[in-house]
């Protein structure tokens, strides 16, 4: 008898730990393969769990339409303007958290307290190790040069990562000597633009192209790709080569995060962010997904230690966001 009462108890404490359990809801445009790691360790260390919706279209318009009956509490982007125009149709709460400010330097937040950087990717220049080296180009405003004709490949321009690099080139240089440069970058177009960063470093292992523009985290997942091995020479063929060093920097794209306006879980997501800008969450983006912290305190890893040290571009992100609509236009007219 007692040892069916505690058979009996003991389930039901088990019962009502499952039910019970905190949970925080997820919508992001980043792939899920790439946050588990980070779920997982914050599950471990909280007992907290997640509920991730993977939403890579449309989630301004589907947040909209949920409102207040929403479940998710949290939003991440892959990119600046998805998470600024979450905030510009105040669908975002503001982050109320002294942590996240003491942890992420200014240029990284919005100054109106709606979201935060939570890694960093250089969106830098690989170059072939054999036929150029790294050595070959110092500044982006390079690639339009004539000399680089028929040797540059690109997605396109279109893709958010390509857009946030020229509304950073509109904001240092103008958009007329914006849209001169993106002219004369096509013009050096080795074949259309196509295909993902990965595409890329493929075009240069085939000898298709000499250089073209990506994110460093690509670099760290090719090399150590186990899935797909031949990968790995893709990213063995290229060198890493950061620019603009001797001016503004290197220019860099963010994931990012927010709360929602809607949320009834705003203090349990408000901490998990507070972590996630942590040094001990900081290392988990270096280390699993080959990203830069957004936490000056925290290290990188071993590997993306080991591409070098550069000066960044700390050309606030909001800006970014501000110059895209028209980066947009530019890239309909030229054609990239």
């Amino acid at each position: 008898m007692v040892r069916v009462l505690c058979c009996f108890f003991g389930a039901m404490i088990l019962y009502s730990n499952m039910v019970f359990a905190e949970t925080i809801g997820i919508y992001t445009h980043r792939q899920p393969f790439l946050l588990a790691p980070i779920l997982k360790a914050y599950t471990e260390k909280t007992g907290i769990e997640f509920q991730t919706v993977y939403a890579p279209q449309g989630l301004a318009t589907r947040i909209q339409t949920e409102g207040e009956n929403t479940k998710a509490d949290i939003v991440l982007t892959v990119d600046i303007s998805r998470i600024k125009e979450l905030a510009d149709t105040d669908l975002l709460a503001p982050l109320q958290s002294k942590i996240i400010q003491n942890n992420v330097p200014a240029h990284l937040r919005d100054a109106s307290d709606k979201w935060t950087a939570l890694s960093l990717r250089a969106r830098i220049i690989a170059v072939s190790k054999e036929r150029v080296g790294k050595e070959a180009i110092t500044t982006i405003e390079e690639l339009a040069l004539p000399k680089w004709k028929g040797k540059v490949c690109s997605r396109k321009g279109s893709h958010v990562y390509n857009r946030a690099l020229l509304a950073s080139l509109i904001a240092h240089n103008g958009a007329e000597e914006a849209k001169k440069w993106v002219n004369g970058f096509v013009d050096n177009l080795a074949r259309r633009p196509q295909g993902n960063d990965r595409a890329q470093a493929k075009a240069i292992f085939t000898g298709q192209c000499d250089v073209v523009l990506m994110n460093t985290y690509y670099f760290g997942k090719m090399k150590f790709s186990k899935e797909q091995p031949e990968q790995k020479e893709w990213a063995d063929s290229m060198e890493i080569a950061f620019f603009n060093q001797e001016g503004r920097g290197q220019h860099m794209n963010i994931s990012a995060a927010g709360i929602l306006k809607g949320s009834k879980k705003k203090q349990l997501a408000r901490e998990f962010l507070e972590w996630l800008t942590s040094k001990e969450a900081q290392l988990i983006y270096t280390e699993v997904n080959f990203e830069y912290p957004v936490n000056p305190d925290s290290d990188s890893s071993e590997e993306v230690a080991s591409w070098g040290s550069f000066k960044m571009d700390d050309l606030p992100m909001s800006i970014i966001a501000d110059e895209s609509p028209l980066a947009q236009r530019i890239i309909n007219e030229t054609g990239w």
